[in-house]
């Protein structure tokens, strides 16, 4: 069963996301079509005066005229390379601002969908839309639109040069027009449904690949990793199918488009020869509407072939505009401010999968200021109960309360309701100061400084480079996973929230910094609201309650040493950890 896609928009819903995009550049896009019509007019000259040189010459007239027409036929081309030039210029300083604010608007929208929505539709999906719907467009502004324009322009004007020289000959040209129509009306219907499943697998594709690279050390330790590069191969090889089912069907578009051509040339010249030889038009008007047709062979062959970009553009642009155009729900409520930050949990459930709760009626009650641990085996649902208390996963029932107050009603006061720290973090691209100033965009470097103190961080950052200037993440320095985490676990001190969940945050158990990071971990949650999803047990004797979960159910609750006390479950797994050597 394929994955939920991401929203798609309508045709009339992208192109008028565009026009409100562009509509602030009207005057790169007025002076832009006014040069493509100096193009289109320059265009027309060589083809006059060559007919005008035919006459010339069979008439044994002066070659002062040859030399005239020649000098108009390089004014043209030179105007005509000008134009083109500025056209080009004019159309991406409104096209390209344009296509940043539409990128800007798809992932911000992105970012306001719920974690579970995009996990359903899988990374892939998004990625190809941010990715290669984006590289497509980007292409159509650049040449796709050019060559549109300039060919439509050039079809409107020789077409009334054609009928400029005699109408006659205008009327044998327009007798090719059915002949395109019917390839056209051949060729639509057929190519349109093929974009858009050449989409959609390209986005299938990416999820696939993606999936292989980010899990290949699980698919290689389950000895499942052939099965999935099977899956990939699969994935690519439907992608490639379709395109070149497409590319088939456009050689056979081709084959019309030239018949049509074939047709319209032989009218024109049929036509041309019995009008010269009743000396109704002149031999050189005869050559130069050969040639002005001849000349429409690239511009009408370039719109019926670009069918084949447009619709491809077209496609990807509804998909960038289904996420341009959501908008995020609308509060249930207006939001109120806590009265402190006391937790509440009462009766909450999930299910992923019909029939198979992950968290079964769970409650949870911590006190302002108060520690939370939560252990048990894997799969007990401790993750799913500190989504579901971070506001990260919107349980199938069950209420998550701070202060009194929903937490999807929450009005902070400045302050994020809940911030969740888990194992896997991100180092975002740019200097430490900027990873840190995402949570307070006015700290200064003194409260930056305080922050990484308090995580045990300062040292390290200090000994980089550039202190907190160093450029850090992807194609700069790369941060090892325990300090990493340190300036996630200082984000989260200068945010300040009301509630920390740390969801295995230390699970950096075989490294050096595990002390540090257990140690940074008490640090942020000191006199603060905390739920710590415990991976190392001696954060659960540092807890003042601990929760143990078993197949989603909390089956204990107590202090570390009541716990250990009662000999129960936590007990067991008390004896297993210390008895590993790996107690305090």
């Amino acid at each position: 069963m394929s994955a939920p896609l991401l929203p798609v928009s309508t045709r009339r819903e992208a192109f008028a996301l565009v026009r409100s995009l562009v509509a602030t550049r009207r005057w790169a896009l007025t002076a832009c079509l006014a040069m493509f019509v100096v193009e289109g007019l320059a265009g027309l000259v060589a083809p006059l005066m060559l007919g005008r040189i035919v006459d010339v010459v069979s008439s044994g007239g002066d070659a002062g005229e040859i030399t005239v027409a020649f000098v108009w036929i390089l004014g043209a081309a030179v105007v005509g390379g000008v134009a083109t030039a500025l056209s080009i210029a004019l159309l991406a300083r409104a096209a390209e601002p344009a296509l940043a604010d539409l990128r800007e608007q798809v992932v911000e929208h992105a970012l306001e969908l719920e974690s579970t929505e995009l996990e359903a539709a899988g990374s892939g999906d998004l990625l190809s839309r941010v990715g290669d719907d984006v590289r497509l467009i980007a292409e159509s502004f650049t040449e796709v639109i050019p060559l549109i324009v300039n060919s439509a322009i050039a079809v409107v004007f020789t077409s009334v040069g054609l009928f400029a020289l005699d109408w006659r000959l205008g009327l044998a040209g327009l007798g090719a027009v059915p002949f395109y129509v019917l390839g056209l009306r051949w060729y639509l219907p057929r190519s349109g449904p093929y974009y858009r499943r050449e989409r959609e697998a390209n986005g299938t594709r990416a999820e696939a690949l993606l999936t292989g690279v980010h899990a290949s050390r699980t698919l290689r330790a389950y000895d499942i990793a052939n099965a999935h590069h099977e899956r990939i191969e699969a994935a690519s090889w439907r992608s490639a199918r379709i395109s070149i089912d497409v590319f088939r069907l456009l050689t056979r578009f081709y084959g019309r488009s030239n018949r049509a051509e074939l047709i319209g040339l032989l009218l024109i010249l049929a036509t041309g020869f019995l009008l010269a030889r009743e000396d109704e038009v002149t031999v050189g008007a005869v050559t130069a509407a050969a040639l002005l047709f001849h000349r429409l062979f690239n511009p009408i062959g370039a719109l019926l072939t670009l069918f084949d970009e447009v619709q491809s553009a077209g496609a990807s642009l509804t998909r960038l505009a289904g996420l341009a155009l959501l908008r995020p729900p609308a509060p249930t409520a207006v939001p109120r401010q806590p009265a402190d930050a006391h937790l509440t949990v009462r009766g909450l459930h999930h299910e992923y999968v019909a029939g198979r709760p992950a968290v079964d009626e769970a409650d949870l009650d911590v006190e302002p200021g108060r520690r939370t641990a939560v252990v048990g085996a894997s799969g007990a649902g401790k993750t799913t109960l500190g989504a579901a208390v971070a506001g990260r996963l919107v349980p199938s029932r069950g209420d998550v309360v701070l202060g009194g107050v929903p937490l999807d009603q929450v009005d902070g006061r400045g302050r994020p309701p809940v911030a969740l720290v888990s194992q896997e973090v991100h180092v975002f691209t740019g200097t430490v100061r900027d990873n840190l100033t995402l949570a307070a965009p006015g700290a200064d470097d003194a409260e930056l400084e305080r922050a990484l103190v308090a995580v045990g961080a300062w040292p390290s950052v200090e000994a980089l480079p550039e202190g907190l200037s160093t450029p850090v993440g992807e194609g700069a320095l790369t941060l090892t996973p325990a300090l990493a985490q340190q300036l996630a676990l200082a984000r989260v001190l200068l945010a300040d929230p009301w509630v920390v969940v740390l969801d295995e945050a230390t699970a950096e158990a075989g490294s050096a910094g595990a002390r540090d990071l257990e140690r940074a971990a008490e640090a942020v949650t000191d006199g603060r609201t905390s739920l710590t999803i415990a991976h190392r047990l001696t954060q659960a004797m540092s807890a003042d309650t601990v929760l143990v979960m078993d197949s989603g159910r909390v089956v204990e609750r107590g202090t570390h040493d009541e716990l250990v006390a009662a000999g129960g479950a936590y007990a067991r797994l008390w004896s297993a950890w210390s008895g590993a050597g790996a107690g305090p």
